[in-house]
């Protein structure tokens, strides 16, 4: 029984130990990056809204998604998901919702302009 209560304490230490690592190395992204500084405050909650609410994000604030680029863009949602207001938040969808959000503005960007 020893042993189980061994294994169960060192499952638990390597968790945390990993979740510590994760939200280190997605700051360490965000701050060698400057990724809080790339985006308007108003384009931020265009951005949020399309990946963790139901909303959609304007042709303006795709551009400054694309100028954020995609490292920044994954570690904001990454460091977003370790809040603990997100706790009840599927990681799996936010992240699937995430990737839609960056793949439908590369979309918009890369499209020609119809008055071209």
């Amino acid at each position: 029984m020893a042993s189980l209560n061994v294994y169960s304490v060192l499952v638990v230490l390597f968790l945390t130990c990993e979740a510590v690592m994760a939200t280190k190395e997605n700051d360490q992204i965000i701050k060698e990056n400057n990724c809080e500084t790339k985006m308007g405050f108003p384009c931020v909650l265009e951005a949020f809204t399309s990946i963790f609410e139901t909303g959609s994000i304007s042709n303006k604030c795709c551009g400054e998604l694309f100028v954020l680029g995609k490292v920044c863009h994954s570690a904001l949602v990454k460091r977003t998901l370790e809040n603990p207001l997100f706790k009840y938040v599927s990681p799996a969808t936010i992240i699937a919702q995430s990737i839609q959000t960056w793949n439908n503005c590369l979309a918009l960007i890369d499209s020609p302009s119809p008055s071209a």
